[in-house]
């Protein structure tokens, strides 16, 4: 452990001053990852359970209280169930409660994906980062070289190692980060779909119940 810890801080200061704002976009990025990733986690598990709860509150005739449930939820999946509700309320047709529960996710997708406009811009500038730090070491090497007026392996061997180790830094950061940023990319438009895809069904539901409730009570008073 002790051995570890002691090789990462050598690797770290060979690599020279350009290691600091290469070890700052690594935590930036890290920062990013966990909180979009509970956010995300959050947001696809307490879906389900509120959409059963609106279904089951809408179809047994109580569409306030279902309004007033989503409401009081926070969240992407309460905002579009809020949004459909409401227009189901004032009657409005099919076509323009799908079309404000669209407009309504599209809106949230833009909720949910702050942050990873971050993501994107460190796993662009950390290569660049490594990169500039190549460009450093080797203008080293050859200041060395030219101090010196011959070319021996110990006078470049330091500029060299700069210029690796900060490749290497700028690389590790970029791979995963971009492969986050790819994965929380597609799972905000997929977690999106669903989620209209299942208020559209439970509003659906809703209305049918609301129609047949409104038959049966235009039959009793015929009766």
């Amino acid at each position: 452990m002790n051995d570890t810890s002691y090789e990462l801080l050598t690797i770290f200061v060979d690599g020279g001053f350009m290691m600091y704002p290469l070890i700052l976009c690594s935590l930036v990025a890290l920062g990013v990852i966990i909180a979009k990733g509970w956010t995300l986690r959050v947001a696809h598990r307490d879906s389900r359970g509120l959409l059963d709860e609106i279904e089951a509150l809408g179809t047994a005739g109580h569409l306030d209280k279902a309004i007033e449930r989503a409401h009081e939820t926070r969240g992407p999946v309460a905002a579009i169930l809020l949004t459909g509700l409401r227009r189901l309320k004032e009657n409005q047709r099919g076509k323009d409660i799908s079309k404000a529960i669209k407009t309504t996710g599209t809106l949230e997708l833009d909720f949910l994906e702050r942050g990873l406009t971050v993501l994107a811009t460190i796993a662009n500038v950390a290569p660049m980062l490594g990169f500039l730090g190549t460009v450093i070491g080797m203008i080293a090497a050859f200041d060395a070289i030219e101090a010196a007026g011959q070319v021996e392996p110990a006078l470049v061997a330091s500029g060299i190692k700069i210029a690796l180790i900060t490749t290497a830094a700028g690389l590790a950061i970029a791979i995963p980060v971009n492969i986050s940023y790819n994965y929380f990319v597609t799972r905000i438009d997929a977690l999106i779909a669903d989620m209209e895809q299942g208020t559209q069904a439970v509003l659906d539901m809703i209305w049918r119940a609301q129609d047949e409730q409104r038959a049966a009570g235009q039959t009793q008073r015929r009766w």
